[in-house]
């Protein structure tokens, strides 16, 4: 059976996230793709005797979302950290689409960074919707409560404890929240936009 393979990501140093939390971060998503792998195999050994095994079936179906998500929501997460950060230029096809659906970038971000404060554990993501061919915004919960159907997520931020506490505390996480967006690589979601829109 084909395997998902783990993405090698080249992370500089970030402003307020440690060397030490993305090492350590990276081996969660590492355990993400692996249990996406086995759960995959299981399913295909159970399937021989689909009645037989309906139950479980089902059980290690719904976990798989879960193992399966965290993988592209990581690799979403970690490649836009790549490269150093990097404004979003004024004149950006994703620019003038936030700007169009919420007023301004400004308001916009300020949105964001709310939703991202959402209590739980989850994600904040930006979708673009391909049928209204717009920008959306929601919170996930875990890593696969909440997606939006038939919508491309563009930008994906991690709000699980993993990814901010060791460096902020848990009274940190608004911090983390402004850190990130410090660090954000833009050009890397002006790519995922321009690939969604296709």
């Amino acid at each position: 059976m084909k395997q998902f393979t783990a993405q090698a990501f080249k992370i500089p140093a970030l402003k307020g996230i440690s060397v030490k939390t993305n090492e350590e971060h990276l081996k969660l998503y590492a355990g993400y793709v692996k249990n996406a792998n086995s759960l995959l195999e299981t399913l295909g050994q159970l399937s021989k005797e689909a009645e037989k095994n309906a139950y479980l079936i089902g059980e290690l179906g719904r976990r798989f979302s879960f193992e399966f998500n965290g993988v592209r929501n990581h690799e979403l997460y970690f490649s836009s950290l790549e490269g150093g950060a990097k404004l979003l230029d004024e004149t950006s096809n994703l620019k003038k689409a936030i700007i169009e659906e919420c007023g301004s970038f400004e308001g916009w971000l300020a949105a964001f960074k709310s939703l991202a404060m959402t209590r739980g554990i989850g994600w904040a993501v930006l979708w673009y919707d391909r049928k209204d061919k717009r920008l959306l915004a929601s919170w996930v919960d875990e890593q696969h409560l909440g997606q939006l159907n038939n919508c491309a997520p563009i930008l994906a931020l991690d709000m699980w404890e993993h990814s901010f506490v060791a460096d902020y505390q848990p009274s940190g996480k608004k911090q983390y929240v402004e850190d990130f967006f410090a660090n954000l690589n833009w050009d890397v979601i002006e790519e995922n936009f321009k690939g969604a829109i296709l």
